[in-house]
């Protein structure tokens, strides 16, 4: 397992201040423990996150103290998707934890090689409780066993590293291999989406005639209010005007 080290301080400004400095707000927490905010230095942070993840212990040094702790969780800015705060958990080395550690799949199944089916991933970590110095970065789950589309891995099938007790379901579905569509599969999907289109034309064409004939009557509304006569009401009046002079 790898060491995973990151120094950090004490806050001493305010979280915006820091944001606009190249730091990130951070808290420490734990059981028998004093929360403490701290600031961490955004680009080394970055390179550690995506390193250590949420599944692997780290040394965080505050000062002159040494704490093992967990990335507990991470808020992100909903749209520069830049990370904002960072929850840390300070972990008892002799107390059980319950983390998330993500599964890594590995092999090659003949099903998507030679049958061109396709290979779906229900879950990509599982949820585990153990003593953390048994924490590993990753579960390897092996496709090599699907040799029939009917076949899946379940929770169940998942080995484990001793220390390790997994509490997901063990009937959970984790991974299988969807066999490729037929023709008639294939040309009754394109059906679908042709009548979809079709569909959304109509709906359009309708919108637009609606919009056209709201127009025309809003023009004849505007051209009563400003006592201009509509067009047919004109061509009537003139016609009268005409068999008038024809009587006298």
């Amino acid at each position: 397992m790898v060491d995973y080290k990151f120094t950090t301080k004490k806050r001493e400004s305010d979280a915006k201040s820091l944001r606009a400095n190249g730091f990130i707000p951070a808290v420490i927490y734990g059981n028998d423990f004093e929360n403490q905010n701290l600031e961490l230095e955004e680009v080394g942070f970055n390179r550690l996150y995506k390193e250590a993840g949420t599944s692997n212990l780290l040394d965080l040094k505050v000062g002159d103290a040494d704490v093992k702790v967990l990335i507990h969780d991470i808020q992100y800015h909903p749209v520069s998707g830049k990370i904002m705060h960072v929850d840390f958990y300070k972990v008892d080395m002799k107390a059980k934890i319950k983390t998330e550690i993500p599964l890594e799949f590995v092999g090659e199944t003949s099903l998507v090689i030679d049958e061109e089916g396709s290979f779906i991933a229900n879950k990509d970590n599982i949820e585990v409780e153990c003593l953390p110095s048994d924490l590993v970065d990753h579960i390897e789950v092996d496709i090599s066993g699907l040799t029939d589309f009917e076949q899946n891995i379940k929770v169940a099938d998942i080995k484990v590293p001793t220390g390790l007790e997994v509490l997901n379901d063990p009937e959970e579905v984790v991974a299988l291999v969807q066999p490729p569509r037929s023709e008639e599969e294939l040309e009754a999907l394109d059906e679908v989406v042709v009548e979809d289109v079709d569909s959304v034309e109509v709906e359009e064409k309708g919108k637009e005639e609606e919009s056209e004939e709201g127009e025309v009557e809003e023009e004849g509304k505007e051209k009563s209010k400003t006592g201009e006569k509509p067009a047919e009401a004109e061509g009537k009046t003139a016609e009268s005007g005409e068999k008038d002079e024809k009587k006298s």
